[in-house]
């Protein structure tokens, strides 16, 4: 091999490379979108009563205390997952019932515990946050939250 690269051999690397790199792009680029479909929502339809309750967790920040899906802050459980643990995730009415009890119940003037808010939400709001957490408890999160207290 020659010590001195020439213009043709330059030329040769930065057109090899620029292909192997572009088929390497296209290869994950096709596998990735294949992943997402094969792990998309579309087994869970998003109903208007969802897309509100994303609204009322949007418009009262609850993700400035709760995660979802391991997004947002720390200091409150990790909601991904809670219709599931209180065992609601199969019955709507139940599912607003649990919530509407939980959240009347804050806060509780516990000296030394972490104290939720009362937003004074309407029967209707919780019902469709309810219904939100339904729907994002059905989404593949790939193993979040890594135990089952959230």
């Amino acid at each position: 091999m020659r010590e001195v690269m020439t213009k043709t051999m330059a030329r040769n690397v930065f057109y090899g490379g620029s292909l192997f790199f572009i088929v390497v792009f296209l290869i994950l680029s096709a596998h990735s979108v294949r992943y997402v479909v094969s792990q998309s929502t579309a087994n869970a339809p998003l109903t208007d009563s969802v897309a509100r309750g994303k609204h009322v967790w949007e418009k009262n920040a609850c993700i400035n205390c709760h995660t979802l899906m391991g997004e947002g802050a720390y200091f409150a459980p990790e909601l991904q997952n809670v219709m599931t643990r209180w065992g609601v995730q199969d019955e709507p009415e139940d599912a607003f019932e649990v919530l509407k009890g939980w959240m009347e119940a804050q806060p509780t003037g516990i000296e030394g515990r972490r104290q939720m808010p009362n937003f004074n939400l309407s029967d209707e709001d919780i019902r469709d946050l309810a219904e939100f957490f339904r729907w994002v408890n059905t989404i593949d999160a790939q193993g979040w939250p890594p135990n089952e207290a959230g």
